[in-house]
């Protein structure tokens, strides 16, 4: 059969299209309602399932590029059903609609497990000859993707595999749920309000009594932990805030590590954590825990300065002995931010009128035009609600389409909690297919502090990465690389935040932005140093706590968090839940949270190519080319070989966790 046979192009796929005429042809996301998910759903798996029943006809002899070409198409079909899914029940509004996509999930679940247990696919791509370098990178992908699934298992193990693959999104579903569905509010008296800025507390609800509302929404939290002067009340949010996942989530916890180690020994292997490495960069286990090692022994002197620091900073404002102080973990925020304001003259606060949201926004979309050639262009669209933004992204030459992005930057109930890139639509040269991606994230109306600048920064990394990429397959598209590799270009890109030369565009889309000369900007950079050992020693502790879950042996997950946290320098808080909420994305994690830092490693030191000059469009286009637009069709190690013109090293890194970059 050719590659003109069984174009898989779905009622979902064709209800995306809305032309512009002559412009450019661009595409949108549907709005769902419960009803329009659930049929979208129901509509889209049955052409699947169709799908892949023919494609179950096929045979060797038509060759790789008319095989693969079908199954890229059957899998943008797959993609415009689950990935939608994901997204509304991440931020829509209604809580029936969310349901309805989770359901919507639950049945893709159950079909992928099919689909990667089918045995005359597998055999089918198995034969395959792969005709370039690209195709012989899907073809292992894939036939990895099936290998895990369970095809090669025998039967019984194989409905085993199945069982626990359900079930285990099942519980990451809940555990999510778990914590944006939270809605509970902590009443606070004027007393504990102190030290808090004055916006912040005119912005806050009241109760009929008076008391202020707070709940478990990141402009809610962060500033009050970091300038609340009532000790007495960090530490009554702070607990509240560990546990807003509840109890339930350590019973959902401690099922996922159960059911993964089954898994794991279904193929013979002695661990979650192996079998989840053994596709990744790491490799293995101890390649991991060596790593991990590394980074515990380069923080230890700068996490015990930066603790005495802060400790004797408590002795003076609270009018004690050293000896008869602690610093608490409900303290760190409150004594890092008057360290910083004292030394490095920053105050995080103070900093939103540097970056007003939508500054920031235009911003970052002027960097990137400047460093990769694009040109964004503010479109107006159906929308979810109606905070969310939309952009084109155009070539800049030319004009064309290439794809659209979507951000949703604000806390609503109900809503993902944390901040994310969702890729919905990935690239496919081969389909003609555009990209769309969304950005969600949790920011204060009133403007970003310099973390919550990097946190935009960040998660617009991952965006770039999928609105540019060019990749032949869907498979391949954007983010679609190895999960210690993925954080690579979005850690990159916070370093724009930094930077002298990138930031002077910002007064340049800004008109009303104070002027951020480089005194400023030392000092910010300068403020972000201090308190790296604090924070990678946490880094530390959640990766290790990740691996300890995957291993042989996981146990108990809040014994085992609590006997990680009472060996740690800051202690053990008693009463909270630890992990109940720290991994909301815990059935992605699983075994890979170390790859924050190590992609962190691949980040610093590709940063190195631009020298001097972030704006260097040369070294952008650079990148661009070889790291971006390649998305997963060839290895992250030699992509990363490619743009430094040398081996990878670690060097910028450890100067980095150091305070010493």
């Amino acid at each position: 059969m050719g590659a003109d046979v069984l174009r898989y192009r779905g009622a979902l796929a064709a209800l995306l299209m809305l032309v512009s005429p002559p412009v450019f042809c661009r595409v949108i996301l549907p709005i769902y309602d419960e009803k329009s998910m659930t049929s979208a759903c129901e509509v889209g798996l049955e052409s699947v399932k169709r799908g892949m029943v023919e494609m179950e006809a096929l045979s060797p002899k038509a060759g790789s590029a008319a095989v693969f070409s079908i199954w890229n198409d059957f899998e943008i079909e797959l993609e415009d059903v689950v990935e939608h899914a994901y997204l509304t029940s991440s931020v829509h509004t209604d809580a029936k609609t969310r349901a309805a996509a989770e359901a919507c999930k639950l049945q893709y679940d159950k079909f992928s497990t099919e689909l990667y247990q089918n045995e005359k696919l597998y055999r089918l791509l198995a034969a395959l000859k792969p005709a370039d370098l690209i195709d012989r990178q899907l073809k292992r992908d894939l036939l990895e993707k099936f290998e895990d699934g369970g095809v090669s298992l025998p039967s019984e193990k194989r409905e085993r595999a199945r069982q626990i693959f359900q079930k285990l999104e099942l519980l990451r579903q809940e555990y999510e749920r778990n914590v944006q569905e939270n809605k509970a509010r902590l009443d606070f008296t004027s007393e504990e309000m102190k030290g808090l800025p004055q916006s912040y507390v005119e912005n806050a609800k009241k109760n009929e009594k008076g008391a202020y509302l707070l709940g478990f929404d990141y402009p809610d939290y962060l500033p009050f932990m970091a300038n609340a002067d009532d000790e007495l009340a960090r530490k009554r949010y702070y607990i509240a805030f560990t546990n807003r996942g509840t109890a339930k989530n350590l019973e959902a916890m401690k099922e996922i590590a159960s059911l993964r180690k089954d898994l794991a020994n279904l193929y013979g292997l002695p661990s979650y954590s192996r079998f989840a490495t053994r596709r990744l960069m790491a490799k293995d286990p101890q390649t991991v825990r060596k790593f991990l090692d590394e980074v515990k022994a380069a923080v230890n002197v700068g996490e015990a300065r930066e603790l005495a620091e802060m400790r004797e900073l408590k002795a003076k404002l609270t009018g004690k002995r050293i000896d008869e102080v602690k610093v608490n973990r409900w303290d760190v925020s409150y004594y890092q931010e008057k360290i910083r304001k004292a030394r490095f003259n920053i105050d995080q606060e103070a900093l939103r009128k540097y970056f007003p949201v939508q500054g920031a926004i235009d911003y970052i979309l002027r960097v990137s035009s400047e460093l990769y050639g694009l040109k964004f262009r503010r479109g107006y669209v159906p929308l979810w609600q109606e905070d969310v933004l939309y952009y084109d992204v155009l070539d800049g030459k030319t004009g064309k389409y290439r794809g659209g992005v979507y951000l949703d930057l604000y806390p609503r109930d109900g809503k993902y909690k944390h901040a994310a890139a969702f890729p919905v639509r990935g690239a496919s040269r081969l389909a003609k297919r555009t990209p769309i991606s969304v950005l969600v994230a949790n920011f204060n109306r009133e403007g970003l502090t310099q973390q919550e600048m990097e946190t935009l920064l960040h998660e617009f990394g991952h965006i770039l990465h999928g609105v540019m990429s060019t990749t032949r397959y869907v498979a391949h598209a954007g983010t679609n690389v190895e999960r210690d590799f993925v954080e690579a270009p979005s850690q990159m890109f916070e370093e724009w935040g930094r930077r002298p030369e990138a930031l002077a565009l910002l007064r340049k889309v800004c008109s009303e932005c104070p002027v951020m000369d480089k005194g400023l900007i030392k000092r910010l950079d300068e403020a972000r140093k201090y308190g790296a050992g604090v924070h990678y020693s946490r880094q530390h502790h959640l990766a290790s706590f990740d691996q300890a879950m995957t291993s042989k042996n996981p146990g108990d997950p809040l014994e085992t968090w609590n006997r990680m946290e009472d060996a740690s320098s800051l202690g053990h808080v008693e009463g909270t839940l630890g992990p109940s909420a720290f991994f909301p994305n815990i059935n992605h994690y699983g075994a890979r949270y170390y790859g924050y830092m190590w992609s962190e490693v691949m980040a610093l030191d590709m940063l190195s190519v631009y020298g001097d000059n972030i704006m260097n469009p040369t070294v952008g286009r650079q990148f661009r080319s070889i790291i971006l637009a390649n998305g997963g069709q060839e290895s992250a190690k030699s992509m990363v070989r490619r743009f430094l013109g040398r081996e990878p090293n670690s060097g910028a890194f450890f100067a980095e966790i150091t305070g010493k970059r």
